[in-house]
């Protein structure tokens, strides 16, 4: 169960430093992006959330590149994400992504940062190309 405070910061952006933004399919939410940006930098927390049977599709990396866009709008330089070592999904997102990425992991946590720099999209050699 959610607390109030979690609920809030949940459901509530102010898009800027808190941004969400969500893929429907008639009336039925099937995906969700988001960031929240870490206080006092330009760096932002990015999350994503893909219906199961709308995986595969292209969706995390149209969410992706969308809040990158808006982020970089809004002064946000990089993101950073952390997700299971086992989701090859969303780890293929961000490698595909086009934008420099570097990836670490721990146990089974990987941790995950990009520069969404619009310029150096597909410029560099993405450091996870490795992992």
């Amino acid at each position: 169960m959610l607390t109030a405070e979690e609920v809030r910061h949940f459901t509530q952006v102010d898009y800027v430093d808190r941004l969400a933004l969500v893929v429907e399919n008639g009336d039925e939410l099937v995906a969700v992006g988001r960031y929240d940006r870490m206080p006092e930098c330009s760096t932002a927390e990015v999350a994503f959330v893909v219906r199961d049977d709308f995986q595969h599709l292209g969706l995390g990396h149209r969410l992706l590149d969308a809040l990158a866009k808006a982020a970089w709008a809004r002064g946000i330089t990089n993101f950073s994400a952390e997700t299971m070592s086992s989701n090859h999904a969303m780890l293929s997102v961000f490698r595909r992504s086009g934008f420099p990425v570097n990836i670490t992991s721990e146990f089974n946590e990987v941790s995950v940062r990009l520069s969404i720099d619009p310029t150096s999209k597909f410029s560099n050699q993405s450091l996870a190309d490795d992992y």
